[in-house]
């Protein structure tokens, strides 16, 4: 077995137990409709991260080609998915028989939501520093920096227009940024 397919189980199953968090989620909300008070920006954030979560996955095999692995370079990796499992646990309250009010929930959560994915996109950034001794491409590294400004924005106010534009405006985004970044494998 070489040094990536080892090292990559653990990877792959940060990134399920994240994927496993926001199905869950989904799958609580269902279950207790009737009790949940929806707040759109939060569905569509969680759908986000179920993208964002095959991206990240999808891109971690372009790692196969590294040889030599430091401890360094692993830990910034997993620092990029654990992190991004943070995420994923916080963009849905447990929601029980009492229900819940999501956009409550997603505004009570938003410092640690957001702070998580800002961890998240710095740990991308500096494991392409790391592992391949660069910053991402320039128009790579524009859009994290886009992402992270956006996420501080995020942290810091509580403007329900912002959320609610924030929403599908990354989700536009952080589509056609996996479609230039990864049409083929």
């Amino acid at each position: 077995m070489d040094a990536f397919s080892y090292l990559s189980v653990l990877i792959s199953i940060i990134i399920g137990l994240a994927i496993t968090q926001v199905l869950m989620g989904f799958r609580a909300i269902l279950l207790h409709r009737r009790k949940v008070k929806l707040y759109w920006p939060a569905l569509l954030q969680g759908a986000v991260l179920l993208l964002i979560a095959t991206q990240m996955w999808w891109a971690m095999f372009s790692l196969r080609a590294i040889t030599e692995w430091t401890f360094a370079g692993y830990g910034v990796v997993l620092l990029q998915t654990v992190a991004f499992y943070l995420a994923a646990g916080l963009i849905f309250p447990d929601v029980s028989e009492a229900g819940c009010d999501l956009e409550q929930a997603y505004f009570d959560h938003r410092r640690w939501f957001f702070g998580a994915l800002v961890l998240t996109v710095l740990a991308s950034a500096v494991k392409d520093l790391v592992i391949y001794g660069s910053l991402p491409q320039s128009w790579d590294m524009a859009l994290h920096v886009a992402f992270l400004t956006a996420s501080v924005a995020a942290m810091v106010t509580r403007s329900r227009l912002y959320h609610k534009l924030l929403a599908p405006g990354v989700a536009m985004i952080f589509a056609a940024y996996t479609f230039m970044l990864f049409a083929q494998l």
